[in-house]
């Protein structure tokens, strides 16, 4: 009988009790701070990571796996006949999704390569319910399209207490960064499509706390939440208090509250946080 393995890469933020659980394989991406090459793996913890960028001499860069890795991977685990799904965050935050893409071209396995269109938790929503399904037996069909509902049904709201890792990364124009961080400026953008849509902004803390209360509203509302994630860069009593006011209205759902990973936290920078759903 054909088995279905699931792959994923590091920008997947979930709880490794899970991962480990599920048998799910994540290909690290690489960080380099101040010349030094680390991967992002279980060695490279979210919180040390925090500390190390803090004393950086300039802003850490990121790098997606080498091909020859996932080439390495897919034809480990189809020894056994096993077909590979392999999920990664969106081509628009980085090239790893293509590189899995070339390597399965590659490979002796039979692979099938699926953009998230997200990342962080939002992807970790995609890659958890593939595992479980290929555990119950699921047939790589019936997995592709709960992927595709999932996806179409997850929402990811990214909140900032500065722009200056964007700016310096890249991802947005110096222009606007320098009038945010003049201003003080706290920012929640909508990530939709590998796009960041601001949806408020403000001066100080209480720009979170009320849209966090407009968050909880829209919430109210929906009758079919199947989960929700809170991930953060170093802002882990912020992110808590988000967890306890969503689990009143969820009592019956695990909301894991997790430190995100590096190579996501070198983009959002420090006090930084997300919050996702999906809806079943």
């Amino acid at each position: 009988m054909t088995t279905i393995k699931i792959v994923t890469d590091s920008s997947c933020t979930m709880e490794r009790e899970v991962r480990d659980r599920l048998h799910i394989h994540v290909v690290p991406l690489s960080v380099m701070i101040d010349g030094v090459l680390y991967r992002d793996d279980d060695d490279l913890s979210g919180e040390r990571f925090m500390s190390m960028m803090a004393q950086a001499k300039e802003l850490p860069k990121t790098s997606q796996p080498p091909i020859g890795e996932f080439v390495e991977l897919y034809d480990e685990l189809g020894k056994d006949g096993s077909q590979v799904i392999s999920i990664h965050m969106t081509k628009g935050l980085s090239g790893t999704v293509e590189a899995a893409r070339q390597a399965s071209n590659l490979s002796k396995t039979d692979v099938t390569i699926i953009d998230s269109d997200s990342t962080d938790q939002a992807l970790s929503f995609q890659v958890i319910r593939a595992a479980e399904m290929a555990l119950e037996g699921a047939k790589r069909p019936e997995i592709l399209a709960k992927l595709e509902e999932i996806k179409d049904n997850t929402k990811l709201f990214i909140g900032l207490s500065s722009l200056n890792n964007l700016v310096k990364g890249g991802r947005i124009s110096r222009a606007t960064g320098l009038l945010s961080s003049f201003l003080n400026m706290r920012i929640v953008m909508d990530f939709d499509h590998s796009e960041l849509i601001p949806v408020v902004k403000g001066r100080g803390n209480k720009t979170f706390n009320n849209w966090f209360k407009s968050f909880k509203d829209e919430l109210a509302k929906l009758s079919d939440v199947k989960q929700i994630g809170i991930s953060h860069a170093d802002a882990l009593e912020l992110a808590e208090w988000f967890r306890d006011e969503l689990e009143a209205m969820f009592p019956e759902m695990h909301i894991p509250v997790l430190q995100t990973t590096p190579i996501i936290a070198t983009h959002t920078g420090k006090g930084a946080f997300a919050i996702t759903y999906y809806r079943d």
